[in-house]
């Protein structure tokens, strides 16, 4: 192959190569169809496709020269045209308006829309690309009735079979789903109708309403369907035409009479504008079909018919003229009832007048009960059976004719009346029959005749219900509680339990006795009026609780019970003295070792007592043994303790005696005794000069400054108040002297009320209170001034140092002295005692 080379200029070289590139694409492909679905209802520039990407024609050049290929849409000539797509330059479908498949497209066909797009590179046309855009059809519309409601019209005498045409539902969905429409019937199950569906020639639907049976319109005239249309889509649509039907007369029904005959008695007096009888007839058609007019049989005889008329429209029959007296004859006429319907349709009745010239008398009544009965009052039980018989009911009337045909009625909710033939009846048990609720029944027989006017009598009776064992005993609550004391005597009562039984005799006589649960022994009985109490004392130590159950029942026959439950909760009372656990043995022996560094305590005094709550609440005292004052025990937890500081002198033996108390009513107690050898190690601190106690047979310390506290109170009191009567005495005074006397200073300022009572007593009284601890054979003496009271003031105490410490030093002398002193002071609003020590 040979190549030339040819020298040309540029312009020349662009034309060859645009040349050579058409020659390129036309050999490669002389058409290109794409295909792409979009959704109906897509929003304007929803992105649809890469044109360039999936028809691959940039891959035919050079990856450079791919941004000098264009896609261009083409237009069609008319601008009126909505463009529904969009192209970019780079290849790019979008959507330019919303897409509705119904208006783009036919109904029930595929819906595409082809866009043209030309292929350009730079200047020079590439090729033309048909794009095939289907539109998927969404289910947006439901099928759609011309009319909401149809009326058609059906005849009794339509025959099975017949149909009656209704419009069909047309969806304006173009989808073969969406807009394919199924039907449905929707009805009472009995409803002599179904649907016919068909096809017509274009797709559409023809619909029928079919009748499967005779109908009868004076049983049901009217008929309410729904017909149901639904769309092959997802999800489904519907919509419903409702289909009212009609069903028209026909003359199928005769008149009928309320009676075939109608029996009727007058005088021969009777009045002749009045109806001797009205017949009544009816005709379930309507219409002129259900018109009725009333004549005279042609069996009727035509000398009867001179004695009597007809009204034809309303059916009355009235006499046309008098009968004389003591004529009596029954007359027979028969009546014929005539539609209006074409044909006519008739009927015929029996009328017997039955003319009398007596009157009308009353029924009477002869009723007999099964049992004895006394001025009209029966007795039945109120366990009698329903359907049990009662009494015996007989009819008189000696009246003839309609006269004397007498029906009865008895209306209870209890008693029946029933027929057992011409005039006799019978009374039995309609239901059953509570004496509780109700314990005499009243009831009235009613009797009329069948004469005109009627007659009517009246039977008023009582019938008394006699009692049966059939109320269970009931207790007023289920469960009883009750509170005793232990140690009571026996037949002490706990409590009273209530059962009542609204039985009567018998039936309402209680017996009342007691189960334990656990089968064990009740220390309780029970009275047959329902009251319990004990057969011994109860102990609270032995069993706090009793839970038992108490068993009525009555005399009746067949005997009725019941139970309650009881619950019996002993109180505690202080009847179990305590008892020491620790020391175990009286006397008990305890050696204690002391060393500087020991503990104050020495042991732990442990008692017990079997009664419960306060009183079992202990208290420990010392009673005897502790002359030195060296021990002291903890009144709750029992703790034994030195209470002061030990010194070698107080090693040796105590007999120390102990008391228990409980805290009950009356206090019980026990005692103990411990002997204690007390060690005291050689480190401890020698004899202490001071003598640190005084002997048992001395008073302590602590009784006498409450004593000596007590007699100053009291002087206290006498003083201020004698103080009080002195000052108001001298404000009298000077109320009655006051000529040269401001009347604003009468009364003195608080501040000068103190300093005038402390001047006052200072001048009258002198008051000194001295106290003198002494042996054995002496005791404290105090004087204080006799002072009077009064009521005008208060006096407040103010005590110092009401528990006196005991001073080792000053024990060492064997004797002390206290001194004691008081002074009245200004309080603001009052006056106060303040006693001092010194």
């Amino acid at each position: 192959m040979k190549y030339l080379v040819y020298s040309a200029s540029p312009q020349r070289i662009i034309c060859l190569t645009e040349v050579f590139l058409m020659l390129i694409f036309t050999n490669i492909s002389s058409s290109v169809d794409i295909t792409y679905d979009v959704e109906e209802g897509a929003r304007k520039g929803t992105f649809i496709g890469d044109v360039a990407a999936d028809t691959q024609l940039l891959n035919s050049f050079p990856l450079r020269e791919h941004r000098l290929v264009t896609f261009n849409q083409l237009q069609p000539k008319t601008l009126t045209t909505t463009r529904l797509f969009n192209v970019s330059k780079n290849g790019k479908l979008y959507t330019a308006e919303v897409l509705d498949a119904e208006t783009l497209c036919k109904y029930n066909t595929e819906c595409f829309k082809m866009v043209e797009v030309a292929v350009q590179h730079e200047q020079s046309f590439v090729k033309i690309l048909e794009i095939r855009l289907i539109i998927n059809d969404i289910n947006d519309n439901q099928p759609e009735f011309p009319v909401k409601q149809i009326d058609i019209t059906f005849s009794e005498d339509d025959s099975k079979g017949l149909k009656r045409s209704i419009p069909n539902a047309i969806d304006k969905d173009v989808g073969l789903s969406n807009s394919e429409i199924t039907y449905q019937l929707n009805k009472e199950f009995d409803d002599p109708f179904s649907l016919s569906v068909s096809k017509r020639v274009d797709g559409k639907a023809n619909l029928d309403i079919k009748l499967e049976k005779k109908l009868d319109r004076e049983q049901k005239d009217t008929y309410k369907l729904q017909v149901i249309a639904k769309d092959g889509g997802f999800p489904s649509r519907q919509s419903i035409l409702d289909v009212f039907i009609l069903v028209t007369d026909e003359n199928d029904n005769i008149p009928t009479f309320s009676l075939n005959v109608y029996n009727v008695t007058v005088k021969n007096t009777y009045r002749r504008d009045k109806p001797v009888v009205t017949l009544t007839a009816t005709d379930l058609d309507s219409g002129k079909n259900g018109e009725i007019t009333y004549h005279f049989s042609s069996e009727t005889p035509s000398a009867v018919r001179s004695m009597f008329e007809i009204d034809e429209k309303t059916g009355g029959i009235f006499l046309t003229r008098n009968f004389s007296f003591g004529e009596r004859k029954t007359y027979k006429l028969f009546i014929e009832a005539t539609d209006q319907g074409n044909p006519p349709m008739s009927s015929d009745a029996l009328v017997l007048v039955n003319i009398i010239n007596q009157h009308n008398t009353a029924p009477s009544l002869d009723v007999k009960f099964v049992s004895g009965s006394k001025e009209n009052t029966a007795a039945i039980s109120e366990g009698v059976k329903v359907g049990s018989f009662i009494a015996y009911v007989k009819v008189l009337d000696n009246d003839v004719g309609m006269n004397s045909e007498v029906s009865c009625e008895l209306h209870h909710d209890k008693l029946q009346l029933l027929s057992l033939g011409r005039k006799k009846y019978k009374v039995i048990v309609k239901n059953r029959i509570d004496r509780e609720t109700e314990s005499f029944i009243d009831f009235t027989i009613v009797c009329k005749d069948e004469g005109s006017p009627p007659q009517r009598t009246e039977g008023k009776f009582s019938v008394q219900v006699l009692d049966v064992n059939d109320i269970q005993p009931q207790f007023t609550k289920d469960t009883y509680k009750f509170l005793t004391y232990e140690n009571e005597d026996p037949n002490f009562p706990i409590g009273f339990i209530n059962a009542t039984d609204l039985d009567l005799g018998d039936g309402g006589q209680l017996i009342y006795s007691l189960l334990a649960e656990d089968y064990s022994f009740l220390p309780f009985e029970i009275s047959n009026f329902g009251f319990i109490s004990t057969t011994k004392p109860l102990d609270f130590e032995q069993q706090d609780v009793y839970k038992f159950k108490v068993f009525v029942r009555d005399n009746g026959t067949p005997s009725l019970n019941n139970t309650a439950h009881v619950i019996v909760e002993v109180m505690d009372e202080n009847d179990n003295a305590p008892y020491f656990t620790f020391p175990s043995v009286n006397p008990f022996s305890l050696d204690v070792y002391y060393n500087p560094q020991s503990e104050n305590d020495i042991t732990v005094l442990r008692s017990s007592d079997r009664d419960s709550h306060v009183n079992a609440f202990l208290r420990y005292e010392i009673l005897g043994g502790n002359h030195k004052q060296l021990f002291t025990v903890n009144p709750y937890t029992g703790v034994l303790s030195f209470s002061r500081t030990v010194y070698q002198n107080d090693a040796g033996s105590y007999e120390l005696s102990f008391i228990v108390k409980d805290s009950g009513s009356p206090i019980l107690s026990a005692t103990t005794t411990l002997s204690l050898t007390l060690t005291v190690s050689n480190t401890t601190s020698k004899m202490y000069s001071a003598e640190d106690t005084e002997s048992d047979n001395r008073i302590h310390i602590n009784l006498m400054i409450i004593i000596v506290m007590s007699t100053v109170i009291v002087a206290v009191a006498v003083v201020v108040s004698i103080t009080v009567c002195i000052v108001r005495r001298n404000n009298q005074r000077n109320e009655q002297y006051n000529d040269g006397i401001d009347s604003s200073n009468r009364f003195l300022g608080e501040s000068k009320q103190g300093d005038y009572i402390c001047e006052q007593m200072s001048l009258q009284y002198e008051a000194s209170v001295t106290m003198t601890s002494v042996d054995d054979n002496k005791s404290s003496q105090a004087s204080l001034p006799r002072l009077e009271t009064h009521s005008g003031y208060k006096t407040r105490q103010n005590w110092r140092d009401s528990s006196a410490k005991v001073d080792s030093r000053d024990l060492t002398q064997g004797t002390r002295q206290r001194q004691e002193g008081w002074h009245i002071q200004d309080g603001g609003s009052g006056y106060s005692v303040v006693n001092y020590i010194r």
